[in-house]
């Protein structure tokens, strides 16, 4: 397997790890207007925080499986089998817990409260999980480098 291909995952997480974080801040910023005065709303509505905190979403869910199946491959591409751990656990742990929260869309959409308190908690999760995911994973990559850089005996 190209040496690349081991670190399209790594970046992508990275990367995904960025997005959530923002979509989260999109997401706060779109709860904010239901508690301001008129002429903060009136300001604020224009800018589409709760828009575009779905449209993160989405790309967050598409990202998210993309990235689980890709560093499964990656492993298995790799190794011949996938190497069973905390990493591979929790990055399953983490896409199931996405899915969840996206199914919560029609309902936050209605403005159910039960929703939006359910989607911040399981958001709150996603972001501990991955966030382990994401330094766990720097731990992997130095590994990779250092057996790539290793130098291998001749004759043997």
């Amino acid at each position: 397997m190209p040496f690349a291909l081991n670190f399209v995952h790594p970046l992508l997480m990275w990367v995904l790890l960025g997005l959530m974080l923002y979509s989260g801040y999109l997401g706060y910023k779109a709860s904010l207007i239901r508690k301001v005065s008129a002429e903060e709303r009136k300001a604020m509505v224009p800018l589409h925080y709760g828009q575009r905190h779905a449209q993160f979403g989405a790309v967050i869910l598409g990202l998210t499986l993309l990235g689980a199946v890709g560093g499964m491959a990656a492993t298995f591409l790799k190794n011949g089998k996938l190497i069973l751990g905390p990493h591979l656990f929790v990055g399953l742990a983490v896409a199931v817990l996405v899915i969840a929260t996206s199914s919560l869309g029609p309902s936050l959409q209605k403005g159910k409260d039960w929703a939006r308190g359910l989607h911040v908690a399981i958001n709150g999760g996603v972001l501990m999980l991955f966030g382990w995911q994401a330094f766990t994973g720097i731990a992997i990559v130095q590994k990779l480098l250092s057996s790539a850089t290793a130098p291998t005996s001749l004759g043997t």
